[in-house]
Order: structure tokens, then C-alpha cells, then sequence
């Protein structure tokens, strides 16, 4: 054994060393969060490569570039010099690399262009235009969803209406027209020459159907590497087994209990069946030993796992015998939870715990909603992934623009965005429609103009729900508005049905306020600054909490976390509880945030939640039951919290009468 092969081998535990020194045979790798499977992956290329294999007869498939980039920087390191790695990139860079190469034989042109999701989008919606489906007399998807809908049903390999009933239920009708105009986007495809990230792998996946094909792309590799296995799709399986049929020379890394994208068609059976694939069996190395979380947190997210229906055996295991139990925290409400987490987190910066090493997770963007203003009012620097911040959303303006338009017909710039939202008015008619705006404020000024040509529903619409907010006792007037925007939502917005969840928050967080003024007030005050997962902290400070979706907290770490609204409605979610394999899906959920934590876990149940769907005078509270995947079997497991905030002294003040002083006029008179 050369000195590179052993250098690359002393620091590795048993389990990791087993997958490093593994030969040819198929192998799966079953690497349990924070076991060191990127470490275990990078080790193995090198001592590949230090056992004579050629670097460039080595393929090495990642789903991001920059998890290929710190693949081949670690091989690197491992080897004390500079490898290169000319086949190691993401699924679809090298099957567009390998389609322009093939493209003469599988009648392509080689000259084809790559469009990306942005790219897509608009010519599925001129394919859609050219149709005419969008002039339809019921409300067709938006461009955006139909490539979804296409999407999905080429990632799943399933028909149009496979994809609908698994995935868009609610387009299900259009079942025939979108069969039609996914074909009709694939001809439009190719008459320009184009390929979408879609055909990238498709063409790729349907090359290795063909026997010849198949055996001259399989033969440039000795080895095939696969990381986060749990995460490809049924195409990127068959390519795999196209490229290694025998799985000679093939290595797959992954985790099913972190299994989280079915959304993007990834398929857990892939991972769970690849060992009976081949004959013999796949070997599996499970790795078990964490090199992150604390016993106790290890030992209540094993417990979590162990009451999965499916999966293969593994139990992390850990030196880190200090620390204290996770918590399972039990308060009021959403605000509650808010304070909870609010003040929790200066503590430990008081402690000396930077915000950078504290993270807050939830389920859905929504759920953070009252925990973002919290943090502002109290003025906690953070930033948020997995979508935009929840008052810069273009909706929730939406819906803030009525009510603001509606307690002030004068405002010109929120009757501006409202009346905009009525099809058939631009700025000319909206300025026009302001300009009549009399003692009945908005109402006012809808009820004296006449409809625009094609939108007299929508604009009767209108205005009865204005005359309706006129006369609405807070909060019916969330209702209210809700009602009327949701058709206007559902045809501006190609993802309305996420949007409706951040609606429904709005109206939950609407609700704790005594009137429509307070509630408006408040948050005009301290808006949290915006930003998305895409871009870094536009903020003042250097230091600030991290907000986080759980699927975009893969793969990432924090000393102290927190995780929302683990009650069944929330996690699992409603949408996510339709069937065995979902619940599966939400559990794995669940295991995925609370291996997040190195030091400190935070599981938060609020017992209520404002209720939005009822009529005036209704129960405006539901209550919520602590997860199912929390059963009282593994509550030994969990340090159990009823949490409530302190009662503040509250501000009082005496007055007699004041002076009457016009400060409207000495405001017009400065600039007089």
C-alpha cells in the first residue's frame, strides 16, 4: 500500500475505513446525519486514485456544484497535492456534457441550447398563449405550474395524469389540455433546439435504454460515485443502472431517514431497494458514529426514527456524553412561541453564544411569520432561508394594500395596488378611480366609476367587499378580504397555493390585534428587512439568528436549535398526512431538524391556533395535539416545558385637558 493510501486512511473510524477500502463490488453506504459521509466519500475517491484507478475513468455525481467543488478540494487535501477530477460535477452537467458529445447519434444537434427553469417557463406560456389556453372560459394553471406538471411527470416517469393525481389534485380537470400542451412544449423544444434541465436527464436516462449506447457510455468509467443517494429521482436511478448494470465499480452515499424531497420526485425506494438490485446483494457500511450532536439529542431523534415503518437499521452513537436533554417546550400560542424562542435566544447570547450558532426551524416559510416580528420588535438581527421575507412578499402587500386602502380611502398608494389587482386596470384607470374618492372613502370611489370593459364581476366584487369592510367588527374584516383575494391571488401567481399559507398566518397574526388600525400600525412600524435564500444577510450587523426552512436546512448544523409547531397540523402537515409514504416523508422531516443541534434542542408545541375559516362571532382558536411522531413512549426522552411569558407592568398614564393645537396646519406652513 503506498503512503498517499495510507495517509488517507489513518483518521478514519472502523465503519468510515470498511467504505474507503471496499473494492469493486457494489456498495452502499448508509451515512447517518453527522456521520462524516463527505469525508468518507472524498476518502474513498483518493484512496481510488492512490490504488492506481485513473482520475479521469472516475465518475463522481453531486447535486450541487458546489458539493462537487469541495469533493474535489478534499481529495485534494487527502492526497497532499492537486487532483483533477474531469467527470465530477452534477447530474445534469454531465449529461449535458455527455448528450453534446452523443448528440449525432440520438439526433440531436450538438449546437442545442440549455434553457434554465426562468427560461421555461416562458416558452411553456407561449406554447400555452399559442393554444389558446389562457383565454379559457375557467381558470387555466399558470405557465409556471404547467411546467411543473410536465416536470414532475418526467422526473417520476409517470403520465400527465399520474403527476395530477399525485401531486396537483387541484388542476386535475385539465387533465386532457395539459396531456396536449406538454406535447405541443416538446415540439417547440425542438424545433428551436433547446433542452431544458428536464431533457438534461431524461435523454440521458433513455441513451442508456439503448444497449450499444449504454455499454459505450458505461465503459469510460471504472467507478461511479453517487452522493446523497436518498435524494435522485426514478431517471437518475435507470442511469445509473444503465452505466453499471452489474454494479461493478459503483458506490452510492446517502441516508434514508433523510429522505425529504418527494416534492421534487425523489424517490426513497431508490436507496431502500438498491442493495437486491444486483446478485449478489449490494454490500452495505453503515455509518453510525456522530461527530456532531450531543447523547441525549441522539438519542430522542433515534427514537424518532425507530418508530419508522421502512428503513434500514442504524442507531447514532456519539462521544459527546455531556449535555442535557432536548426540550420539548409546551406554550400558549404562536406569540408564545415567538417570546419563547425570543428570549431563549439573548439569553445564550448573553451566555456568549454568537446568533450565527443559533438557528430556528420550521416546516413551512409561513410558520415564522409572528416570530419575525417578534424578533424585530425586539430588535434581533436575522435572516431567513427558504424564501422571502414574510412582509416583502408581493401578496401579503397585496392583502396589507386593501385593509390600509379601506381604513384610509386617501391613501393613494395602497388604493393604487388595490385597485390594480381588478383585471383591466392599470395606473391610468386607478389614477383616474382615486381622483373621485369621496366622504365614503374606498367604497366611495368605486361605487361612482364604471367597470372596466370585460371586469364588471370583479369590479362588483369589489366593491362590495369594501362596502362590507365599512361595516365589518374587527377581525371579520381578515375574512373578508381573504374571501375576495384568493381568486385575484389564484390568477396573479403561479405558486398561489403556497402563497394561501401566508395569507392564512396574516389572518392569524391579524386576529391578536384588538382593531384593524393596531394591527396595521404595527406592522408598518419595524418591517423586517427582505431577503431570500439566495442572498446573504442584508443587514447592519455582523452577527444575526438564522431562520430556516427544514428542507433548506440540510446538511447544516448549529450549536442551539429550535423547531416550531411540532403539532399534527403542522408536523405532519395537513397536506403532508394523505397517505403512509407522506407521513413517512414528514417523520424523516421531523429527524432531519433535530439532527440540526450540536449542543441545545428546542421542540415547541403551542396548545392553540387562531382560527381564520369561521364567521363572524365564531371560535377564533383551535388546539393543537403534540406530534404523532412524538408518542408519550418517547417523552422520557425530552425535558418537558410549560412555558409562559412574564406579565409586563404595562404603561398607564394620567392626563387633564390638553391645549388644542392645529400641527397640520404648522406642518403645511414649514415648507410654505
Amino acid at each position: 500500500m503506498s503512503r498517499i493510501a495510507v495517509a488517507a486512511l489513518e483518521d478514519l473510524n472502523a465503519e468510515q475505513r470498511a467504505a474507503v477500502e471496499h473494492g469493486r463490488a457494489p456498495l452502499l453506504v448508509i451515512a447517518g446525519a453527522g456521520t462524516g459521509k463527505t469525508k468518507t466519500l472524498s476518502h474513498r475517491v483518493a484512496h481510488l486514485v492512490a490504488q492506481g484507478a485513473d482520475p479521469s475513468r472516475i465518475l463522481l455525481l453531486t447535486f450541487s456544484r458546489r458539493a462537487a467543488s469541495e469533493m474535489i478540494a478534499r481529495v485534494g487535501r487527502v492526497m497532499a497535492g492537486d487532483v483533477r477530477l474531469p467527470w465530477a460535477g452534477t447530474f445534469h452537467a454531465i449529461g449535458a456534457r455527455l448528450l453534446r458529445e452523443l448528440a449525432p447519434a440520438i439526433g440531436l444537434d450538438a449546437e442545442f441550447t440549455i434553457h434554465d427553469r426562468a427560461d421555461s417557463a416562458d416558452l411553456m406560456g407561449m406554447v400555452r398563449h399559442q393554444l389558446g389556453l389562457g383565454g379559457t372560459a375557467k381558470r387555466f394553471p399558470m405557465k409556471g405550474t404547467c411546467l411543473a406538471i410536465y416536470s414532475r411527470a418526467v422526473n417520476a416517469e409517470e403520465t400527465i395524469a399520474d403527476a395530477l393525481a399525485s401531486a396537483f389534485p387541484w388542476c386535475r380537470e385539465w387533465g386532457v389540455e395539459l396531456k396536449a400542451l406538454s406535447a405541443a412544449y416538446v415540439e417547440a423544444k425542438q424545433r428551436q433546439n433547446v433542452l431544458d434541465y428536464d431533457d438534461l436527464l431524461w435523454l440521458w436516462a433513455e441513451a442508456m435504454r439503448e444497449p450499444a449506447l449504454a455499454a459505450e457510455i458505461g465503459a469510460r468509467f471504472d467507478h461511479v460515485l453517487v452522493d446523497e443517494y436518498q435524494d435522485t429521482n426514478k431517471l437518475q436511478a435507470r442511469i445509473l443502472l444503465g452505466l453499471k448494470p452489474d454494479g461493478v465499480g459503483l458506490t452510492v452515499v446517502g441516508d434514508d431517514a433523510q429522505s425529504i424531497y418527494a416534492f421534487r420526485a425523489a424517490d426513497v425506494r431508490n436507496i431502500l431497494d438498491f442493495p437486491g438490485t444486483f446478485s449478489p446483494p449490494a454490500k452495505i457500511v453503515t455509518l453510525e458514529q456522530n461527530y456532531r450532536s450531543t447523547a441525549p439529542i441522539l438519542e430522542a431523534s433515534n427514537a424518532v426514527m425507530a418508530l419508522a415503518r421502512e428503513g434500514f437499521t442504524k442507531c447514532l452513537r456519539t462521544a459527546r456524553a455531556a449535555g442535557g436533554a432536548p426540550k420539548l417546550v409546551s406554550v400558549r400560542d404562536e406569540a408564545g412561541q415567538a417570546a419563547y424562542v425570543a428570549e431563549q435566544v439573548l439569553e445564550a447570547r448573553e451566555r456568549g453564544l454568537e446568533l450565527k450558532q443559533q438557528a430556528v426551524l420550521f416546516r413551512a416559510a409561513d410558520f415564522s411569520a409572528p416570530l419575525e416580528l417578534e424578533l424585530a420588535r425586539r430588535d434581533i438581527p436575522f435572516v431567513k432561508f427558504g424564501g422571502l421575507k414574510f412582509l416583502e412578499a408581493a401578496h401579503v402587500k397585496d392583502f396589507l394594500a386593501i385593509l390600509r386602502w379601506a381604513q384610509n380611502g386617501g391613501d393613494r398608494l395602497a388604493g393604487f395596488r388595490t385597485l390594480q389587482l381588478v383585471p383591466g386596470v392599470g395606473p391610468a384607470r386607478a389614477a383616474r378611480v382615486l381622483d373621485v374618492v369621496d366622504e365614503h372613502g374606498a367604497y366611495g370611489a368605486v361605487r361612482n366609476t364604471a367597470p372596466p370593459a370585460g371586469a364588471s364581476e370583479a369590479w362588483r366584487a369589489l366593491k362590495e367587499m369594501l362596502a362590507a369592510l365599512d361595516a365589518a367588527v374587527w377581525p371579520s374584516d381578515l375574512d373578508l378580504v381573504a374571501r375576495w383575494y384568493q381568486p385575484v391571488m389564484d390568477g396573479r401567481y403561479d405558486d398561489a397555493r403556497v402563497r394561501l399559507g401566508d395569507i392564512e398566518q396574516l389572518q392569524r397574526i391579524g386576529a391578536t390585534f384588538g382593531s384593524r388600525q393596531s394591527f396595521l400600525t404595527e406592522l408598518t412600524l419595524d418591517p423586517p428587512n427582505s431577503t431570500s435564500d439566495e442572498s446573504g444577510p442584508a443587514l447592519k450587523d455582523d452577527d444575526y439568528l438564522i431562520l430556516s426552512t427544514i428542507h433548506s436546512a440540510k446538511g447544516q448544523e448549529w450549536k442551539s436549535v429550535f423547531v416550531l409547531n411540532v403539532v399534527d397540523g403542522c408536523m405532519p402537515s395537513d397536506l403532508g398526512a394523505g397517505s403512509t409514504a407522506e407521513l413517512e416523508e414528514e417523520r424523516r422531516l421531523l429527524y432531519v431538524a433535530m439532527t440540526r443541534a450540536k449542543d441545545d434542542l428546542h421542540l415547541i408545541t403551542p396548545q392553540r391556533f387562531y382560527h381564520t375559516q369561521q364567521g363572524r362571532g365564531g371560535d377564533k382558536h383551535v388546539y393543537a395535539a403534540r406530534s404523532r411522531f412524538l408518542p408519550s413512549a418517547l417523552l422520557e426522552k425530552f425535558e418537558q416545558i410549560a412555558w409562559a411569558p412574564a406579565e409586563g407592568a404595562g404603561l398607564h398614564s394620567q392626563r387633564g385637558a390638553l391645549p388644542q393645537v392645529d400641527l397640520a396646519a404648522r406642518a403645511r406652513a414649514r415648507f410654505s
